[in-house]
């Protein structure tokens, strides 16, 4: 009888790719969905790589963010919390590629939705305070946005309304312990948003803007905070991913071969 994840994954075809030079490989879906790339890599730069402890990956899709930050960071055991079965298939297919085996005893799967009340959360295995760390890539299209046909793409992308990302927010908030940190890779325009959602829940925050060349606006902001801080916010010097030419910048080429680590500024 095939497994309920053979069925999962056969919904969509699928290819397995590799990440920091081998390092790690990821089975993400062709054609459909969404797949991973630098944004889930920056995330995971974002984390010191002498971390211990346990670290969230929350809306893990296939678990880029997760399985690189376990990669870079020995200490860390890893939840790739993911709601949608077909992702959250491919996200435990992941972590059974031979290229993950010594990343394995360190990486586990969770179906479950963020956005759910902490009740269902527990149920889960997700309970308040549990983790040091909280990785997030969000869906953070607004709503009203043009979506993608592509039912499993949309939903990986888009905010199904304006409440969507600050209660994802508080959600990923209300499983940190006191002082553990968070950490997200936002566009600019969901910034008032994320802070308004951190508001009494996580201080010290930080921003990093991340622009894809020298000139131009940020494409993505990385934002950290922790669990209980006081600390001012900081905006901190933009970061450029690729040269005039196209080519990725030395900052870029770092982040895409694991050798980023972004920490000390977040």
């Amino acid at each position: 009888m095939n497994s309920p994840d053979a069925a999962s994954t056969r919904a969509v075809a699928t290819r397995c790719d590799t990440f920091y030079g081998g390092r790690f490989a990821l089975l993400q879906p062709v054609g459909k969905g969404y797949r991973s790339g630098l944004d889930a890599l920056l995330l995971a730069a974002s984390v010191p790589a002498d971390a211990v402890g346990a670290l969230a990956d929350i809306g893990a899709g296939a678990g880029a963010v997760g399985i690189a930050a376990a990669c870079r960071c020995d200490g860390v055991t890893v939840t790739l919390v993911e709601k949608n079965p077909v992702m959250a298939a491919l996200a435990r297919g992941s972590v059974t590629l031979a290229a993950n085996a010594r990343l394995a005893p360190r990486l586990s799967v969770v179906e479950a939705d963020i956005l759910t009340a902490r009740p269902a959360r527990e149920a889960a295995g997700l309970g308040d305070g549990a983790f040091r760390i909280v990785l997030t890539n969000p869906p953070f299209y607004p709503d009203g946005h043009r979506a993608s046909p592509d039912p499993l793409r949309a939903e990986a992308l888009t905010a199904t309304d304006q409440q969507f990302l600050p209660t994802w927010i508080k959600g990923c908030a209300a499983l940190l312990a006191g002082g553990g940190r968070f950490a997200a890779v936002l566009p600019a325009a969901a910034l008032p948003a994320a802070l308004a959602a951190c508001e009494g829940r996580l201080g010290g925050i930080r921003v990093l803007p991340v622009h894809a060349r020298q000139v131009g606006p940020a494409v993505r902001l990385l934002v950290s905070a922790r669990k209980g801080s006081r600390a001012p916010f900081v905006l901190l010097p933009a970061r450029f991913l690729h040269e005039p030419d196209g080519r990725l910048s030395e900052f870029g080429h770092a982040v895409g071969a694991g050798q980023a680590d972004i920490s000390a500024g977040l």
